[in-house]
């Protein structure tokens, strides 16, 4: 045991080089008896933030560029609007983050401060959760307003997106698609093929716009606009704590349940 603590310690150690100074907070945690799976996935966490490269997300009018993958907010959603089944807001963007660190900026800079923004940014969580759980999970710690809705979502979308020895890969269960399939143009008989840029449809759902004081904010209603279901009328509830520009997603259950199965072809990706 001895032995293996120093080992740990030492990659601990060297971990601070590539971090940073502020990595050995982790040795003196450690030491202090904290939590040992907390910390190692904290200093996992930044150890990737750091080899992401960071750079600045610059906003210009309603767009925010991070390196070349630009994001805008073509129309905010009017809460006072009637239309409730056809396209009233929009968000476009070029490819999916490829990475926390661009998610977290792009959600700062512009998308987090708009409903729409904050509720295009859902099929963006889900298809880097796919991509990498530890990643989409810290995406969704920072769209959603608890730790609750981030759990209730990525319980689910375990079972949906990763293939397992209950569900393979080849099982039609795993809809690796998912994402793709809230994005305009994106249906089952096209193999979920989207329309570039990527775009987010959306709209006000007829319950609008609820004071939730438990909760500390408002909560406005809304829907994403997708043809990979049925029901075509995906909820989102987009919430704004007192005090803060912020949004957060406080539920967006029908936006992982199961939808149409593929046809078409094999789905293509997203970039």
């Amino acid at each position: 045991m001895k032995k293996g603590f120093q080992i740990f310690t030492a990659v601990v150690l060297a971990a601070c080089v590539v971090v940073g100074m502020s990595g050995c907070k982790f040795v003196n945690a450690i030491l202090s008896g904290e939590d040992g799976e907390e910390i190692v996935n904290s200093l996992i966490n930044e150890i990737e933030d750091a080899s992401a490269g960071r750079q600045d997300a610059v906003v210009n009018g309603n767009s925010v560029t991070y390196g070349s993958h630009v994001y805008t907010i073509v129309s905010e959603i009017d809460p006072a609007t009637k239309q409730f089944k056809e396209p009233t807001a929009s968000v476009t963007f070029t490819n999916v983050p490829s990475s926390y660190v661009e998610f977290e900026a792009v959600y700062n800079a512009l998308l987090g401060k708009s409903i729409a923004g904050t509720a295009a940014m859902i099929p963006m969580a889900i298809e880097m959760y796919a991509r990498d759980a530890n990643v989409g999970e810290r995406c969704f710690t920072l769209l959603c307003n608890s730790s609750a809705t981030v759990d209730g979502i990525t319980r689910i979308l375990k079972t949906k997106l990763v293939p397992s020895q209950y569900a393979p890969e080849n099982d039609s269960y795993i809809q690796r698609y998912m994402a793709a399939a809230l994005l305009k143009g994106a249906v089952n008989t096209n193999a979920y093929t989207p329309d570039k840029p990527y775009t987010v449809e959306m709209t006000m759902s007829p319950n609008g716009v609820k004071e939730a004081e438990l909760m500390g904010g408002v909560v406005t209603y809304t829907y994403i606009l997708a043809h990979g279901w049925d029901s075509f009328q995906r909820g989102v509830e987009v919430f704004l704590p007192y005090d803060t520009e912020y949004y957060k997603v406080s539920g967006c259950s029908s936006c992982y349940t199961q939808c149409k199965n593929i046809r078409g072809g094999q789905w293509p990706g997203l970039d």
